[in-house]
């Protein structure tokens, strides 16, 4: 199934790339939600605006993002939440949450979608969360889960 994607999907390729997946992966994950559309012969003249506005962004967004690095990696980021007696969280923490709680502490305000938590935080205590904010650029969260 060939697809044009319309978001950075890791370890497929950026926005206006035109990609060759298996039929499910395509129809069932990557049309649903957003992150690719069909490719047509009128779906291919769209590439350009889409890469040339990546383009743009990437440049602008090159020094911002390394800014924004700098802010995240000397940020405390501390997220109530609730727990049972033995420090296990009813729930898991989301991506959705460590943004939030980011807001709250001061720092910019993140897309969800950037943040890359790789083990589910089902536990109290301190975890690190690694933030994509560009294809050169990423940032570590120090993230304090505590019992609300």
């Amino acid at each position: 199934m060939k697809l044009i994607l319309t978001q950075q999907v890791a370890g497929l390729g950026a926005p206006g790339d035109v990609v060759e997946v298996k039929d499910g992966y395509g129809r069932n994950y990557l049309e649903p939600r957003g992150f690719a559309i069909q490719w047509t012969r009128g779906a291919e003249k769209q590439i350009t605006s889409i890469k040339k506005a990546r383009s743009a962004r990437e440049i602008a967004d090159l020094d911002h993002a390394k800014e924004i690095a700098g802010r995240l990696a000397a940020l405390k980021v501390t997220l109530s939440t609730q727990a049972g007696a033995n420090g296990r969280l009813f729930g898991s923490v989301t991506a959705s949450t460590i943004a939030d709680a980011v807001r709250d502490s001061g720092g910019p305000d993140l897309d969800k979608r950037r943040i890359e938590v790789r083990n589910p935080i089902k536990t109290l205590g301190s975890h690190q969360v690694s933030v994509r904010l560009h294809p050169e650029v990423s940032a570590t969260i120090d993230l304090n889960v505590v019992d609300a």
